[in-house]
């Protein structure tokens, strides 16, 4: 009997490439699928990409999509408390462990594994410790399709957002920006590949910028030793086609 999970969706290329590993070894049951959304803007968190695009997308993957809206200004606190009573929903019905993209941050696995100890969950990362060029090697070549919907501008800038991952799009990365930004320079939406019955079709939208100054209040932390300072992020709007 497989093991019943329930799979944490950002939408993105590593939670893609991540649910096709976990297909691919036969052994689990995905409950479905669960992503967080800013419930003011109906957009999911981080990325920025519409809900509309995310019902497409767990449409073609074939698989519910559950959704938990936090606020327009939210917490940690509310964060871990609204999933806390979606994922203890899901444990009562026979779901055991929750399903990560993560890569390498040491960190955030903790968290993560701490949060679920609490419910009586365990955590699955089927790409973790995986070299990130490795990754987006093995992304490419079997097909997936993913465009940037959300950039850092630390790292990258207008130019980049609304791009799509492709070999040019790898060679002209900058030397400090992991290819699969995993350190948060940048966020995907995938779109296209094995796991999707047909691709996610979607029309290209306005670039916004958002500094994060409005959130802060003004003032922002100094950035860690040898980082540039994040001001804000460029986003590209995506329209379901």
């Amino acid at each position: 009997m497989r093991e019943k999970v329930l799979f944490c969706w950002s939408g993105g290329k590593d939670s893609a490439l991540a649910l096709h590993r976990l297909r691919a070894e036969g052994r689990y049951e995905v409950a479905g699928l669960l992503t967080t959304c800013n419930g003011h803007y109906r957009r999911v968190s981080m990325h920025g990409v519409r809900v509309e695009l995310l019902e497409r997308q767990a449409a073609a993957v074939g698989l519910p999509l559950e959704i938990v809206e936090v606020s327009q200004v939210s917490s940690n606190e509310e964060y871990r408390q609204k999933m806390g009573e979606c994922m203890k929903a899901h444990r009562s019905r026979g779901v055991t462990a929750c399903v990560f993209g993560d890569i390498f941050l040491e960190d955030l696995r903790a968290w993560r594994e701490s949060n679920l100890a609490e419910i009586g969950l365990r955590g699955i990362f089927p790409i973790w410790k995986v070299d990130s060029r490795v990754l987006m090697r093995e992304f490419l070549d079997l097909g997936f399709g993913s465009i940037l919907c959300c950039v850092n501008d630390a790292w990258l800038g207008e130019a980049d957002v609304g791009r799509v991952i492709d070999e040019d799009f790898l060679r002209t990365l900058p030397a400090d920006v992991d290819p699969c930004g995993e350190n948060g320079e940048y966020h995907s939406f995938a779109f296209a590949g094995p796991i999707f019955s047909s691709p996610v079709r979607y029309t290209m939208g306005e670039k916004v910028y958002r500094p994060l100054e409005a959130a802060a209040g003004g003032t922002l932390p100094p950035p860690p030793p040898g980082r540039r300072p994040t001001r804000g992020f460029w986003f590209c709007d995506l329209l379901p086609a």
